[in-house]
């Protein structure tokens, strides 16, 4: 069983497509034609009109990908069943950070496609997120552990990073897309959908929750971070690596 058979239980509700971070992908993917998407997980940013092939180890991902994505094998980043070569592009999204041996994972895409495309993000800026910072501080000791992208930049020999900004209306549930929503934190699919908060100790969370309810319902949260409530988006550390 991999990690998000136990933790991915109705992620497709709470993670779906933003097409402002879907253009920079198309962009970035060039004129690939046909593209491996590697750790597809549910397929939200598999490019549309092109030949798609997705990897996902977790049958519980698979499970939950719509009719109309594209054919999934499962397996590894580490050990992907394709030749050298075979692909123009291969395609990662918020997926590097959970694989066992990143490193061999990138030289997996590097020899299966001539053109990568990863979508990662800076743990430092991930961990001075309030959530993090002021709430449940024990996230960013897991955080620490997993690869950044300018690791994995520096890794793939990178030709460009491009910051992508998320939206304070963001579709996409990733980890700090509720950064002017707190509210949502309360609500126990939200989290569920975020594999930081899923992955750390249920009671952490839990107390980080209840300090939250109490900063809402005091008005504390808002008169201590009035400041971002005027903002259209925030920069959490997502870059978009293109090697």
């Amino acid at each position: 069983m991999t990690r998000y058979d136990e933790i991915g239980v109705g992620y497709a509700l709470g993670r779906r497509t933003d097409p402002r971070w879907l253009a920079p992908v198309l962009d970035a993917l060039g004129s690939a034609a046909t593209v491996l998407d590697v750790g597809s997980g549910t397929g939200s940013y598999e490019p549309p009109s092109r030949q798609v092939v997705a990897v996902e180890p977790s049958a519980e991902m698979i499970r939950q990908r719509p009719p109309a994505a594209a054919p999934v094998v499962r397996a590894v980043a580490e050990a992907l069943p394709f030749a050298s070569a075979t692909f123009d592009a291969a395609l990662a999204v918020l997926t590097v950070h959970h694989w066992p041996d990143w490193r061999a994972g990138l030289d997996e895409l590097r020899r299966v496609a001539r053109r990568q495309v990863v979508l990662a993000y800076d743990t430092r800026l991930h961990n001075d997120f309030w959530l993090v910072r002021e709430y449940v501080p024990e996230v960013a000791s897991l955080e620490r552990s997993r690869p950044s992208a300018p690791e994995i930049a520096e890794v793939l020999g990178a030709s460009s990073m491009i910051e992508l900004p998320v939206p304070w209306d963001f579709t996409d549930g990733v980890f700090p897309a509720y950064w002017r929503r707190p509210e949502a934190y309360l609500d126990p699919a939200v989290r569920r959908s975020c594999s930081a908060l899923a992955q750390t100790a249920p009671a952490a969370v839990d107390r980080g929750i209840a300090r939250l309810r109490a900063d809402l319902e005091s008005g504390r949260w808002h008169a201590e971070h009035a400041d971002l409530l005027d903002r259209a988006e925030w920069d959490a550390g997502f870059r978009l690596i293109v090697a």
